[in-house]
């Protein structure tokens, strides 16, 4: 499932600006770019994390933020979901609660399903390998039916085995859920694993948008 996102905004943090004029259709939308060229910043602003100093966001027809206007919906009424390169989890709750928190319907049993973590539901997190946390928190996310699924190198913090069984789950997610994405990187390989559209970013500015065509190797 493809969803129409506009971000034109300007976004300053000290000495660095990231200013973004974009019209982009995420089915998964890969923002590739060097450490420091602002895709987390990006991903921040479009879940509320941090306001930008002027300009839009908005997924479909829902406006997140409009600096002319005065609009800018609380995080937890944004409909989007958030999973950092630290899975964050919360300590004091089981899998299962973890999972459940501010979960939707009957989604828990799907996105456990589509993500293999049923047997993991009743574990305390804290003796979670890095590949199930990371998978617990993607269950966290889509559990709360996100209208939109951000995902900041999630797989940053396993081994190239789970990386490429983590990136199975992610096509699953984006084939059996549709639930539109937009993914951090800056591995090529990886990027190409999920990408249907790819923004290059480099010192807070789009440089390049299109297909995988435009990633190196």
């Amino acid at each position: 499932m493809s969803l129409a996102i506009r971000l034109r905004f300007t976004l300053r943090q000290g000495r660095f600006t990231l200013v973004v004029d974009e019209d982009v259709d995420a089915g998964v939308l890969v923002l590739y770019g060097p450490s420091g060229a602002g895709k987390t910043s990006l991903l921040e602003a479009i879940a509320g994390w941090r306001q930008p100093q002027s300009g839009a966001i908005a997924i479909g027809d829902r406006i997140l933020y409009a600096s002319a206007s005065g609009v800018d919906v609380p995080v937890q009424l944004r409909r989007v979901g958030y999973v950092p390169q630290e899975a964050l989890l919360f300590p004091h709750l089981t899998v299962r609660g973890n999972v459940a928190y501010g979960a939707a319907g009957d989604r828990i049993d799907r996105v456990s399903e589509i993500l293999e973590i049923a047997d993991l539901m009743d574990r305390p997190v804290a003796g979670l390998s890095g590949g199930e946390r990371q998978r617990v928190a993607l269950a966290r996310a889509l559990a709360a039916s996100p209208a939109l699924l951000l995902l900041d190198e999630p797989l940053a913090a396993v081994d190239t085995v789970r990386r490429r069984r983590i990136l199975t789950y992610i096509r699953r997610i984006r084939d059996e859920l549709g639930v539109p994405m937009i993914y951090v990187t800056h591995q090529a390989a990886e990027a190409r694993a999920v990408a249907d559209r790819v923004l290059l970013l480099e010192d807070g500015r789009v440089t390049a948008r299109g297909t995988i065509d435009l990633l190196p190797g």
